[in-house]
């Protein structure tokens, strides 16, 4: 039997998993690995520490294989996009951390270059974030000698962990359409690295990957005498909404992982908007969608967060059975991560507003469970009033999809909020992207919800939610962009 080997390289884990032909989930397993935080605003990962453990699961997966008499016939990967690196080219070795897409130390950066805000965002689709990679590349280029030399010498690679591990597996370095996007270096018309925007962040296009479809050849993966060629390499969030049945243009979802996004299929056209993001969905053969987008740095990392801040210990924090009987009369603004669409405002910390007494945990972690929606809702209000939508059902999907976030997201969106048991839909949206490639008329199986939380707010509620919110924002130096 043929099988389809998926990784899905996120924040806090890789998985890995075995599909047949008709994708059923045969194997799977997953490798966790820390983030680290050495000063305000940084978050690291180690570059080798991930690439030994998807070497590990490919070998892994061989085996399952191997002992099931199957052959894997091709793989693919979805990666977590904002998290860059430096390494060498000759012997890839990392000579830098894999600086996370939570790693706002760039931010300066951000700061000094807001008059090129247009710019940018009118050729790359993306705001102008100390988050993404063309900020981070200056900021080494000017705080670490080291990186100077290198880069001038024209001998290290500067990309997202997925080309590093694109590189280290097959020995090709290559970045896809839809991670080259948070770079701010490509243009999103031509799929290219942009001369003027490598020159404003004083990178040298000799030290960006070539840009590659996400659907490509991108090289063989060798484990001991087995080769497997790496079909797909995608965006996490692009594959989520692929994985949600996104192939149609207007289809939604929302996915609540360690961060979190609304998610928009945009067609066959680039939707231009400020606030939110316009990237490639995928590319494949002679066809290529987009995506408009509106992302929440702290989504489940915001109740890791309060784990430390409250000093409640992981397996006591169960944020949902807290947040499902539990009332919160003030709002919590998300700020240690930086604020992401549509305001895209650094931050500096997490703060309360408007509690008429001092609130207790479960208070707290409620009002930061609200913050998640209360976002997605106002990056839903900016995508609608460009491309104005009426979605029946709006599908959600990972590992923050619990009852109590996803009936306030109804309550607030005014839209049925749909869950599947399905899991690992990341996964499943790069194998239907692997079967597309072997078969154009083939359609991934029909999506299905298990349990759909529908509105119940009364508007009286809701319109008093959503003003405390806007409250909060202009407190904080924030212009709300909501519409109640």
């Amino acid at each position: 039997m043929s099988l389809y080997l998926v990784l899905d390289q996120g924040t806090s884990s890789t998985k890995s998993f075995l599909f047949t032909d008709d994708g059923e989930a045969v194997h799977s397993n997953r490798v966790k690995h820390p983030i680290s935080r050495p000063k305000l605003h940084h978050a690291e990962s180690d570059p080798l520490e991930i690439a030994e453990a998807c070497a590990s699961l490919i070998s892994e997966a061989i085996s399952y294989a191997n002992s099931k008499s199957d052959k894997i016939k091709c793989m693919g990967m979805a990666v977590q996009r904002s998290t860059f690196l430096f390494w060498d080219k000759k012997n890839l070795k990392p000579l830098t951390p894999a600086i996370s897409w939570q790693d706002s130390r760039a931010k300066d950066i951000e700061e000094e270059l807001q008059s090129s805000k247009s710019i940018i965002i009118e050729k790359t689709g993306q705001p102008l974030s100390g988050h993404f990679g063309g900020p981070k590349f200056l900021h080494f280029l000017r705080n670490d000698p080291d990186i100077r030399s290198v880069i001038k010498n024209e001998t290290a690679w500067f990309g997202p962990i997925s080309s590093y591990l694109t590189h280290s597996l097959t020995g090709t370095c290559a970045v896809d359409e839809s991670i080259a996007c948070r770079s701010i270096m490509m243009n999103l018309s031509s799929q290219t690295w942009d001369a003027e925007l490598c020159s404003l962040f004083s990178s040298s296009q000799s030290a960006l990957p070539d840009i590659r479809p996400t659907v490509h050849d991108f090289g063989t993966v060798y484990i001991n005498d087995d080769s497997i060629p790496l079909k797909c390499v995608i965006g996490d969030q692009q594959a989520a909404l692929i994985g949600q049945s996104g192939w149609q243009s207007e289809s939604m979802a929302i996915n609540l992982g360690t961060s979190g996004s609304l998610q928009i299929n945009a067609g066959t056209v680039p939707i231009m908007t400020a606030g939110l993001l316009s990237s490639v969905l995928y590319s494949i053969q002679d066809k290529r969608q987009f995506i408009l987008e509106g992302t929440v740095n702290a989504c489940n990392a915001l109740f890791y967060g309060l784990e430390e801040e409250l000093g409640i210990a992981h397996k006591e924090m169960v944020w949902e059975e807290r947040c499902a009987n539990t009332v919160s009369e003030g709002i919590f603004f998300p700020g240690s991560m930086g604020i992401a669409a549509p305001y895209w405002n650094s931050g500096e910390a997490n703060t309360l507003h408007a509690f008429p007494r001092k609130p207790g945990h479960n208070e707290i972690i409620r009002a930061g469970m609200e913050s998640i929606a209360f976002l997605i809702h106002d990056i839903f209000s900016v995508a609608n009033e460009v491309k104005p939508m009426k979605p029946k059902m709006v599908s959600t999907s990972g590992g923050g999809a619990r009852a109590p976030l996803l009936q306030f997201l109804a309550d607030l969106l005014q839209i049925p909020v749909g869950l599947s048991s399905m899991k690992d839909k990341t996964a499943v949206g790069v194998f239907n992207l692997l079967k597309k490639a072997d078969d154009k008329d083939w359609l991934p199986q029909q999506f299905k919800w298990d349990t759909i939380y529908r509105p119940q707010m009364s508007s009286k509620a809701r319109s008093a939610k959503l003003t405390q919110w806007n409250q909060a924002l202009q407190a904080e130096g924030i212009k709300p962009v909501s519409v109640i």
